[in-house]
């Protein structure tokens, strides 16, 4: 039984072209050597490359739904006007190229993967960073077919035909913490920030100096390190593709809270005297509230106590939140009269 070029690509026989782009998008990136290093992605990126030669391809693709993959390399099948004949087909491309063909860039893998454009980096399919392209530039990446009669067809094995343009390459990003409060990261809230860039003029050769407002929007619960990318807003000349601009969050030192994921820290420091007879604790929220917190037992140093939902919402969920946790600190006396050392020595026991 030969290829089943369907399966390989994960759709059914009769699939549209879209759906054929798709699934190849999802599996060139799924198996791309530079991504996945499990023994056999690189022939698994080749089959994957091969299925999509011959399915994007009407002419291919007709003869193989009607003869199978021996049909189509012309072991099987009848002759004539209906059948493929003296046709032979032999995958010839080279996967990197159709991959990079596909996505519009010399080496779009390497090129996009580490600084994806549009939005932020938590939120997204990791296995499809280019899914922001739609199906890519046209619909294809923005590479066009050329028809080869040897090959019967539009495609792209071997190549041939195809013409080098050099392309433009795209500047490094431009990194840049973004600090955010406590209070914002509970609500989300919105931030403008002012960038001074060149951009091109219409005659292609000069520039201009321009300034722009860029607003991040921040949303309920965002951690820290979360990055929000706004493509190709740097610098642009005749010679290069402007750089993405990526904001890095970062948390404002706070002075009463500490982070920890979506859950807030409050130090609480309680004399030696109420953590051995019971204390109660006012605790501040990030809001403005309080909330009661006692104690009838002894409080140890380091001991915690925990507020349900009154921490950070959840990046995913923020209609749901974290938890404030009350970190009791003890505080011990600097000294001590000889009547009170007396007195604590006759009410404490030894161990």
């Amino acid at each position: 039984m030969g290829k089943d070029y369907y399966d390989i690509l994960g759709i059914k026989k009769g699939a549209s072209e879209d759906d054929i782009k798709k699934a190849y998008r999802k599996q060139a990136l799924r198996y791309h050597p530079d991504k996945n290093k499990s023994p056999g992605a690189e022939d698994k990126f080749k089959e994957i490359a091969e299925a999509y030669d011959v399915l994007s391809d009407p002419k291919k693709k007709d003869i193989y739904d009607r003869f199978g993959e021996e049909g189509l390399k012309g072991g099987g099948g009848p002759t004539g006007n209906s059948g493929p004949g003296t046709y032979s087909y032999t995958f010839q491309g080279d996967p990197h190229a159709i991959f990079a063909e596909f996505f519009g860039g010399c080496n779009p893998f390497e090129q996009f993967f580490g600084a994806r454009n549009g939005g932020m980096t938590e939120d997204m399919d990791t296995d499809d960073p280019f899914s922001r392209f739609g199906m890519g530039r046209g619909g294809m990446g923005g590479f066009s077919r050329s028809f080869n009669p040897n090959m019967g067809g539009p495609g792209m094995s071997g190549m041939a035909g195809h013409t080098s343009v050099v392309k433009k390459q795209q500047d490094p990003a431009v990194v840049r913490d973004l600090k955010v409060s406590l209070e914002e990261v509970l609500t989300g809230c919105t931030k403008k920030m002012k960038i001074s860039r060149k951009r091109l003029n219409p005659d292609g050769r000069s520039t201009r100096s321009e300034e722009k407002i860029l607003e991040v929007q921040i949303r309920k619960g965002w951690k820290e390190g979360t990055k929000i990318t706004f493509a190709k807003e740097g610098d642009e000349t005749s010679r290069n593709i402007p750089a993405d601009i990526v904001f890095v969050l970062k948390d404002k030192p706070h002075p009463v809270f500490k982070r920890e994921g979506s859950d807030i820290v409050y130090t609480a420091k309680v004399p030696l005297r109420d953590a051995l007879c019971g204390c109660t604790v006012h605790a501040p929220t990030l809001d403005g509230r309080t909330v009661t917190v006692s104690s009838t037992d002894i409080v140890h140093p380091g001991m915690k106590r925990r507020v349900s939902g009154e921490g950070l919402p959840y990046p995913k969920r923020p209609d749901r939140r974290g938890d404030l946790i009350v970190d009791f600190e003890v505080k011990f006396p600097e000294r001590l009269s000889q009547s009170a050392r007396d007195t604590i020595a006759q009410v404490l026991p030894r161990s």
